[in-house]
């Protein structure tokens, strides 16, 4: 189940490119009208699929070599979306290493939203501890401003990481460079300047909204492992983690992360083949008497509501905890 699935890929890779060509070629036909607004929402869709492509070469998924997998993420991240291949890889390495960690997972450290009663009550002044107590209620709002994060994030990124080759960091600056300029040359001269700013928002929010829903329930609400604690890999992985239940309709929405369990224990595993594996891990876990979290996909983002409204709670000084 370890094998690559060249195939597989192959034809995703090629549908994925299709329909973003299908969608720029629309945009241009349809030209300066607010019917655009449809066409800035289904690009926003294509955007997120487009990097879950970037998040399995990432993870070694696609292609055998190094290279081939950074080939691909370099097309499928930097030039298409805007988002740093090299950056997030280092990122999400670590995420994967000490998943819910305080202090070790960069998901959750220095975070706009608290995911732990201690990181709450560290934000007792200012906008801070508002937004704490409110975040529940500012969770998908929020959400819509992700994408203009992860771009900013990836400039920052590639700027600062002065541990890659200078070659490295340069071909991913030019990427970056060419996508955004692209994207705003053809938006700036397809529409009206009112129509290409709301244009640009509603794309952005649609694939920042998109993106945080995909990620959002893989790990947050569940188990947070407090600083300095040990924890050995199965655990780690197993218990911080939550699968969501859907079939084959969840498995492309999510772009298979709806196998979270699965996934963290196997990260270089294929992503077609998570389904198929995930009969042996529930075994696994039963023998080993670890909890396999797993639920339905809308009681998956009450469970995350639920959590961070109850973290929340010791600002709210109408109620009492």
């Amino acid at each position: 189940m370890l094998r690559r699935r060249r195939g597989h890929y192959a034809v995703r890779i090629a549908v994925t490119l299709f329909l973003l060509l299908a969608a720029w070629t629309a945009f241009v036909l349809i030209g300066p009208s607010w019917w655009q607004m449809v066409t800035a929402a289904v690009l926003g869709l294509l955007f997120t699929q487009t990097a879950f492509i970037g998040h399995d070469a990432g993870h070694g998924q696609i292609a055998e070599g190094e290279r081939a997998n950074r080939a691909i993420g370099w097309i499928h991240g930097d030039l298409l979306v805007g988002l740093a291949y090299g950056w997030w890889v280092d990122k999400h390495d670590r995420h994967h290493a000490h998943p819910n960690h305080e202090g070790r997972d960069p998901d959750i450290a220095g975070a706009a939203l608290a995911f732990s009663r201690e990181q709450a009550l560290l934000r007792r002044r200012g906008p801070g501890r508002w937004l704490a107590r409110s975040q529940a209620w500012l969770f998908f709002p929020m959400l819509l401003l992700e994408a203009f994060h992860l771009h900013f994030a990836s400039v920052a990124g590639v700027v600062r990481r002065t541990d890659l080759p200078l070659r490295t960091r340069m071909a991913e600056a030019t990427l970056l460079a060419v996508h955004f300029c692209a994207y705003l040359a053809v938006v700036l001269a397809t529409l009206t300047p009112l129509q290409a700013l709301c244009f640009v928002l509603v794309n952005q929010g649609v694939f920042g909204l998109y993106m945080g829903c995909s990620f959002a329930p893989n790990h947050k609400g569940m188990p947070v492992v407090a600083e300095g604690t040990k924890t050995g890999f199965l655990r780690r992985q197993v218990l911080t983690s939550r699968n969501i239940r859907g079939g084959v309709v969840v498995d492309l929405l999510l772009g298979g992360l709806n196998y979270q369990i699965e996934h963290h224990l196997f990260p270089s595993m294929p992503r077609p083949n998570l389904r198929r594996v995930q009969p042996l891990v529930r075994a696994a876990c039963a023998r080993f008497g670890l909890e396999y979290h797993e639920t339905g996909f809308f009681r998956s983002y009450a469970e995350v509501l639920r959590h961070l409204h109850r973290v929340g709670g010791p600002l709210r000084p109408e109620l009492e905890y």
